[in-house]
């Protein structure tokens, strides 16, 4: 009978320990096999990331205009989303910052074409005609103009939207405004040249339009893009008696 193996020998190998673990579970190479996904699949991941927030947008937009800054809750904007209301707060840091980011997102790429505005050599008159009419079919025409209402409405009671507003719209658009206007009175455009130090004339309309549309429009509808050509008649002295 052959004699029995050494009891050593029978042992089976201890197997090396497991790397641990980041928090979260995912292995520590979790990350460089994420940066090193092909581009394809970084493009899906982004195109899923974008499409989310444009509907958490949606939805707080819908959300805020019916039921204002100060009642509408993250757990209603999440139900309209379609996601969990955790969701949220990896885009956004709390409801003030989604309201920030709708001001931003809404109103900004009008700002930065206004901005734009005085690097072209056009006459002053066509510069804010090619503004108002933005102004009327982008903001006015759309649900964005809820957001301006908004602002309007929220802002005495909630003064740092007020603020945020002011520092990225409302500011930047004066400065641009007073640039062109400054630049029409020295080119014979505009004989007013008090029309410089009040650039709110310029945009007063718009705001007649949004604060019109929400208490008046079922009353007496207002043709926007007639105001705003009467407007400018009115700045420019067209067809005035010298």
């Amino acid at each position: 009978m052959a004699p029995p193996r050494p009891a050593a020998s029978r042992r089976r190998a201890t197997p090396p320990p497991e790397p641990p673990s980041r928090p979260g579970g995912s292995p520590p190479d979790a990350a460089q096999d994420s940066r090193a996904a092909p581009p394809a699949k970084r493009s899906r991941r982004a195109d899923k990331t974008a499409a989310r927030r444009d509907a958490i947008l949606k939805a707080a937009l819908d959300e805020f205009t019916e039921r204002g800054f100060a009642s509408a809750r993250l757990d209603d904007v999440a139900r309209r989303a379609g996601i969990a209301k955790g969701t949220i707060y990896l885009y956004f840091r709390d409801k003030e910052a989604l309201f920030q980011e709708l001001i931003t997102s809404m109103l900004g790429p009008l700002i930065a074409d206004l901005k734009a505005l005085p690097s072209h050599d056009v006459p002053v008159r066509t510069a804010l005609e090619h503004l108002l009419g933005l102004f009327a079919k982008e903001i006015y025409g759309t649900p964005r103009r809820h957001v301006l209402r908004l602002v309007m409405a929220e802002g005495p009671r909630f003064p740092r939207l007020a603020e945020f507003h002011f520092r990225h719209v409302a500011g930047p658009a004066m400065e641009a405004i007073r640039t062109l206007l400054a630049r029409a009175v020295e080119r014979g455009e505009i004989r007013h040249r008090a029309l410089v130090d009040v650039p709110q004339l310029v945009v007063a309309p718009g705001l007649l339009a949004v604060v019109w549309a929400s208490l008046f429009e079922r009353h007496m509808p207002l043709d926007v893009e007639a105001m705003m050509r009467t407007h400018l008649d009115l700045l420019f002295d067209r067809d005035a008696t010298p």
